[in-house]
């Protein structure tokens, strides 16, 4: 029994290493490749696309349209 308790010790052991050991390498990994990525934008730096557009300024039409919808949903509701 207790040579049954140290093999499954063991076994946890190696497999809880294995995730440690893989879960600090993407770390490592991750950050060296956001260093890479860094610097690439720094050389090769993407364009900035202008606005499509103007934004909506809101008026006194578009509040109105939004007060009979609420006053349609409510009818609707009853």
């Amino acid at each position: 029994m207790n040579e049954l308790l140290i093999e499954g010790l063991s076994a946890m052991l190696i497999g809880m290493g294995t995730v440690l050991s893989f879960l600090c390498l993407m770390i490592v990994s991750m950050f060296i490749m956001s260093k890479v990525v860094r610097k690439l934008n720094e050389i090769f730096p993407e364009a900035v696309p202008a606005a499509a557009g103007t934004k909506k300024v809101a008026s006194k039409s578009d509040d109105s349209e939004i007060a009979a919808a609420i006053v349609a949903a409510l009818f609707k509701r009853q």
